[in-house]
């Protein structure tokens, strides 16, 4: 009787303390779920609002090597003390055929209980999830925490051994969250390609230089200060940009930069202080009106270049090299459009039409279109590490300037010279191979 009584006290003990540990494991299992797949944003967003849990998990997820080495060292902790329970139990009622019997009904209570359902019940609501187990999980990961600092300091160790160093900082950073995120919700038709751009745009600014998206030298339109004032304003009308540098000399020698307002604020004021239209243009001097140029470095982030932009209130600078010359302009339009797209307006040329397709359904591409704006309307991957424009990666791969009606097939594309000026390929034909 003593010794029955015995047994049955031992099982019903023993049968609670596994409860108990599938218990914890299942909360171990899911802690982490909620912890990993919890996001920063609405973790902060329920911070402001007051939530303590939420705090908590910030901090937790502060240290993420730390955090999941005290939640594994912990789950696996109580999954093998339950399982060397559950076997001594059933090793005791069953004889050695216990352990077999013991390892399969273990591994399906580990895994229904204490993997599966725990962890999608926090991937369902993990901010949730993370918010109620945090203030629950930390202290055991701060106690847990000498224990896995040993166990890390043994990882690295042996690693090192192979030749392998570890990144303390080597988790994904917050930019390639959200990059991933956005291509996944793409992929799934959740994103639609314009939003994708446009965070996409906004997130690259940062990276991205000057120099790759100014217009260039060749391409400025500029203002002789020492031509006829019936030129100059002639020019001024006629130009589809407000905004147009003034040079004396070479073009190289910029000397001010002159707006259309401005140039009709003037003629207006000359008009009705001389009477007549003649009188005004034998007074007007360009000079008068021209603002002095904003020059910047073409190595300047385009991220940098719009906060300048914003703080000088002004949307045109001039782009000089390490040496002082000329390259290029930009304005905070041209910024802009690496978020939103191209901006057009009545004054653009072939505004409508970018990319023409033809009937054999090749694309007619102009040369100095960008490889980003090109791999952004057509959602093509074409390299843009080694050029900036289309006609750029061409001479990039050809090595050499190509003649017109010359062919090339590369990176999955064959690439055809329509049209060449001097040594401007100013016309391609691609096609997706």
């Amino acid at each position: 009787m003593d010794t029955a009584t015995t047994l049955d006290v031992t099982f019903w003990i023993t049968a609670g303390a596994i409860f108990v540990l599938l218990i914890l494991s299942g909360f171990f299992s899911g802690s982490e779920t909620a912890l990993t797949a919890a996001s920063r944003g609405r973790l902060h967003s329920m911070a402001d609002k007051g939530s303590k849990g939420a705090k908590a998990a910030l901090t937790l997820k502060e240290d993420s090597e730390r955090l999941i080495g005290g939640i594994l060292l912990g789950n696996n902790l109580v999954n093998i003390l339950a399982t060397s329970l559950a076997t001594a139990t059933f090793t005791r009622a069953f004889g050695d055929g216990g352990i077999a019997l013991a390892t399969l009904v273990m591994t399906l209570l580990v895994l229904i209980f204490s993997e599966v359902l725990p962890k999608t019940y926090s991937i369902n609501d993990p901010e949730r999830a993370a918010e109620r187990s945090a203030p629950l999980i930390s202290p055991i990961i701060t106690l847990l925490s000498p224990a896995v600092s040993a166990v890390r300091v043994i990882v690295r160790g042996v690693l090192r051994l192979f030749g392998m160093r570890v990144d303390p900082d080597s988790m994904l950073s917050v930019r390639e969250e959200i990059v991933g995120a956005l291509a996944i919700g793409h992929s799934e038709g959740v994103v639609h390609k314009e939003d994708r751009d446009r965070l996409l745009g906004a997130l690259d600014l940062g990276d991205r230089m000057v120099e790759e998206i100014m217009l260039h030298r060749s391409q400025i339109e500029m203002i002789d200060a020492e031509a006829e004032p019936e030129t100059i304003v002639s020019q001024v009308l006629a130009s589809a940009y407000t905004r147009l540098p003034v040079y004396r000399g070479e073009q190289e020698n910029i000397v001010g930069v002159i707006h259309a307002k401005d140039l009709l604020r003037a003629l207006e004021k000359l008009i009705r202080d001389s009477g007549s239209f003649d009188n005004a243009l034998a007074k007007f001097d360009v000079m008068t009106i021209a603002k002095a140029p904003y020059f910047v470095p073409e190595t300047t982030t385009l991220d940098d270049q719009m906060r300048q932009f914003l703080r000088r209130h002004t949307h045109f600078a001039l782009v000089v090299d390490e040496y002082g010359a000329l390259e290029g302009l930009i304005t905070l339009e041209d910024i802009l459009e690496e978020i939103v797209g191209e901006i057009t307006d009545e004054f653009d040329v072939d505004a409508e039409h970018p990319i023409r397709r033809t009937e054999s359904g090749d694309f007619l591409v102009d040369g100095a279109m960008t490889i980003r704006d090109l791999n952004r309307a057509k959602d093509w991957n074409l390299p843009d590490e080694e050029a900036n424009t289309v006609a750029g990666l061409v001479i990039h791969e050809a090595q050499t300037i190509p003649t017109q009606g010359q062919v090339f097939s590369f990176h999955g594309f064959r690439f055809e010279v329509v049209a060449r000026e001097q040594n401007r390929l100013t016309r391609l034909k691609i096609r997706k191979l």
